[in-house]
């Protein structure tokens, strides 16, 4: 058992017989007390906290724990006034089951290395599950070379050709250009003017615009970003968090 000296005691019953002034007055705290008081009460905690220095890693935790479950509150609350434009939005592709009984949504850009580092991870776990639809939202936030090639990758996708175009791009390690995105699309079999011309569509500036408005609703401004659940988890996964995640939304989905 701790010993309590007993300056610490005093000082609280100092602050207890001032608290109804607290909540009445409008003052500050600080206006409450005397020079005299303040500078006891000062001395008091300032004396303890020099002795007890563990209280201070105690009360940072305490907050630090708190921060994260109203964060996660925000988050849930988020997702869910959110989730036609997060579950539904018919601009997004679609990769695994797309009848799965989880959805896995994936904020992207094509110049992210962590988005490429954890590409084959994510592919991995969804084909080895079998039951998850993959919602992939193009999110270019790096440069005018991002927002070229995740408009070429939804221009491909009206070719019935994302996922091999995606994959390419993905693996892909040079600058996104005009030559290089066209070079990726006539190895996919694709027609790499066609291609050009249907990426400045009005179409797929809607969705980007939607998908940078839905990621501002969100909070996330950076890639990758993944939703699986109710679970908002900005930044890289790996794939034994993913598998976790999915089995905790199932099992929630099943509930």
């Amino acid at each position: 058992m701790v010993c309590v000296p007993f300056r610490l005691p005093r000082a609280l019953m100092l602050l207890a017989g001032f608290a109804p002034l607290l909540v009445a007055a409008p003052a500050s705290a600080a206006d409450t007390f005397n020079d005299a008081q303040r500078a006891e009460i000062k001395g008091l905690v300032r004396e303890y906290l020099v002795e007890h220095p563990e209280v201070i890693a105690e009360a940072i935790d305490v907050l630090r724990e708190r921060q994260q479950k109203e964060e996660m509150e925000r988050n849930k609350s988020a997702l869910k006034s959110n989730s036609d434009a997060l579950f539904h939005s018919k601009g997004d592709p679609v990769l695994g089951n797309p009848d799965g009984d989880v959805t896995v949504i994936e904020f992207f850009d094509y110049r992210c290395g962590y988005c490429k580092a954890v590409a084959p991870h994510v592919m991995d776990v969804i084909k080895g599950d079998g039951k998850v639809r993959l919602v992939l939202k193009e999110l270019p936030i790096l440069g005018p070379d991002s927002i070229m090639a995740a408009r070429w990758s939804l221009a491909a996708r009206k070719e019935k050709a994302y996922q091999p175009f995606h994959t390419a791009m993905m693996k892909y390690k040079g600058t996104y250009t005009a030559e290089s995105l066209g070079k990726m699309a006539e190895e996919n079999g694709l027609d790499a003017k066609k291609i050009a011309a249907a990426a400045d569509s009005d179409e797929i500036s809607q969705i980007l615009k939607a998908n940078m408005q839905l990621a501002r609703e969100l909070g996330i401004n950076g890639t990758p970003a993944f939703v699986v659940g109710d679970h908002l988890v900005p930044g890289a996964m790996g794939p034994d968090d993913l598998k976790e995640l999915i089995a905790d939304a199932r099992e929630n989905k099943a509930k």
